[in-house]
């Protein structure tokens, strides 16, 4: 039961996300995987984790992605981001590869839901430096194989979920 949200910055994927995880009953899994690096992140955290609510448990988990799912056993688990996850991989140094593979391996064996939500870059221009065009495809092609396996992606877009593949794996016209 995986579920992709994609879309652009303040695009309203998270509050999407949210509340497909909600429509089961609580306790729900926020796996963050992001990292505050300074005062304004730790802010926008603390920010975050009071406007989610009850019922949330958040997990801060920057690397270990895959191994951070396991541990949620059947609780319905929320990703927060997968692109955040790949930054994280590429600063420090490790395999991406390896931990895209192992990420998909214990997807297709969850039986709960998990709500993966990636922030959509493919549809700037062509970055400048190395490092963001391997981030730029690595984010694309991580996207591509989590969709394949996913019974539902969405596209939000200022804040309106615009669903790209429906549950029987059917595109939308």
């Amino acid at each position: 039961m995986i579920e992709l949200v994609l879309g652009g910055v303040r695009s309203g994927k998270s509050r999407y996300a949210e509340s497909v995880v909600k429509q089961l009953p609580a306790p729900w899994i926020y796996l963050a995987t992001g990292r505050a690096w300074d005062a304004e992140m730790q802010e926008r955290i603390v920010r975050h984790q009071a406007d989610r609510g009850e019922g949330w448990r958040t997990v801060e988990e920057p690397l270990e992605l895959a191994d951070a799912l396991v541990a949620a056993g059947d609780a319905p688990v929320l990703v927060d981001c997968l692109t955040l996850w790949l930054t994280n991989l590429l600063m420090a140094e490790r395999d991406i590869s390896v931990a895209k593979k192992r990420l998909l391996d214990v997807l297709s064996h969850r039986k709960a839901l998990t709500v993966l939500v990636g922030n959509e870059v493919g549809l700037g221009i062509v970055p400048e430096n190395a490092l963001a065009r391997r981030f730029r495809d690595e984010a694309g092609w991580l996207h591509q194989a989590i969709a394949a396996q996913a019974r539902k992606v969405v596209l939000s877009v200022a804040g309106i979920p615009c669903v790209i593949k429906d549950i029987s794996g059917a595109v939308a016209n």
